[in-house]
């Protein structure tokens, strides 16, 4: 039977020897069955933590002339405060306002290819506003970087890979991102009583690993399990939610399940959800070619079976989203792909800063429309007796965001 919970682990566990094997077990369950779980015990101080959701809650209250000086359009690299209502997930626009962080890193030099634009420093709020704000979140992604590496290690452990088996795929000072994402109620939209708000449409994150700190009381995260079904991950506190991304999946050979998710707006009168992802980075010099004539070594055939017998006891897989971290397309390397996905998200910062990619995605974009068109024509006439259909399928977009 398809899950209709989420697993809670606890990562204290995995640091010990002799509790250890029952983490892995665990662990296997929810990467084979889920693709989603909570994470408690991950050794975040706990006045660290209240830190964290203080000062990124409060980001939002500094008055919009601050926030507007350090918006995303103001520099090429995708980091910085998005207005409400500036990004789009599965064609339709995001109902939610933002930061984007990373960690940080000098501006590229010349000649780098384009998507090193994506590395570069933060556009942090004025110290005169909030005065911590840039001290707790440089604390805070540098222990999340360590914390994000360590579980990956215990992930290729899981499914019998050797502990070291990601380690290719990050660089010495890699990279990892993280937002502060408010998400207004219904009523502050405008959008009226009854009506599903979209906080964040369904997608799957792209990369590996991605650890959401829940930083308010609110429902709104849904996972979507191998039937189709909908099932809410409500706030626990003292937890992370851990989300399995595409290039997990990829590269464990699909052994490690990357689910389809969303988040509703809040209800009219129930205020704005708070959340805080943070997503583990990847190498982006790495090429698709790298990633699936190399991977990770191959998964053992008897974890692999362990998959499969899921997927049957479920009758397949049905995603609102489907799978696609594969070679083939415009992008090399996952450097090009994120920045293509970057300015699909972003517009406003492509019309700006890459015009011509934003232009080569828009004419995709135009093609895709124009076959799916004709899929639905040739259908229609088939069933009227006419020719037969051909296949069309269109890419979908991998995003970050919870």
């Amino acid at each position: 039977m398809s899950f209709t919970s989420i697993p809670i682990l606890d990562l204290a566990l995995a640091r010990d020897p002799q509790t250890k094997p029952q983490f892995l077990a665990e662990l296997r369950h929810a990467l084979m069955e889920v693709g989603f779980l909570y994470l408690k015990n991950v050794g975040i101080p706990d006045d660290l933590w209240q830190q964290v959701i203080s000062e990124g809650i409060a980001f939002f209250d500094i008055p919009k002339e601050e926030k507007l000086k350090i918006e995303m359009k103001n520099a090429p690299s995708f980091l910085g405060y998005s207005q409400l209502s500036a990004e789009i997930t599965a064609g339709k626009i995001d109902h939610r306002e933002q930061i984007d962080l990373s960690t940080e890193h000098p501006v590229p030099q010349p000649g780098a290819p384009l998507y090193e634009n994506l590395l570069a420093p933060n556009q942090w709020p004025s110290p005169a506003v909030l005065p911590r704000f840039r001290d707790v979140y440089t604390d805070y992604m540098r222990r999340m970087g360590a914390i994000s590496i360590e579980f990956t290690s215990l992930i290729a452990e899981a499914i019998e890979l050797p502990a070291d088996a990601f380690n290719r795929y990050f660089d010495e000072d890699q990279q990892h991102k993280l937002k502060i994402v408010k998400y207004p109620d219904v009523a502050e939209l405008g959008l009226g009583d009854g009506v599903e708000g979209q906080g964040v449409g369904p997608h799957k994150d792209s990369m590996l690993t991605s650890y959401l700190l829940q930083a308010s009381n609110h429902r709104g995260l849904q996972v979507q399990n191998m039937q189709g079904q909908w099932i809410d991950c409500p706030p626990i506190d003292g937890t992370l939610v851990v989300a399995i991304g595409q290039g997990m999946e990829a590269l464990t050979q699909g052994v490690c399940a990357s689910t389809t998710h969303r988040v509703l707006s809040p209800k009219a009168g129930a205020g704005a959800r708070f959340s805080i992802p943070f997503f583990q980075g990847v190498r982006a010099s790495t090429t698709f070619e790298e990633l699936e004539d190399i991977g990770v070594g191959q998964v053992p055939e008897a974890i692999k079976q362990q998959r499969q017998k899921v997927l049957e006891a479920n009758g397949g897989r049905l995603d609102d989203v489907e799978f696609t971290f594969r070679k083939g397309g415009v992008a090399k390397t996952l450097g090009e792909a994120t920045l293509r996905n970057r300015v699909k998200s972003h517009p406003d910062v492509g019309e700006r800063w890459y015009p011509d990619i934003l232009k080569d995605i828009r004419e995709q974009q135009a093609r895709e429309a124009a076959a799916l068109k004709q899929k639905q024509e040739q259908e229609q006439g088939q069933a009227q007796g006419g020719s037969s259909a051909v296949d069309v399928s269109t890419q979908a977009q991998a995003v970050e965001a919870h």
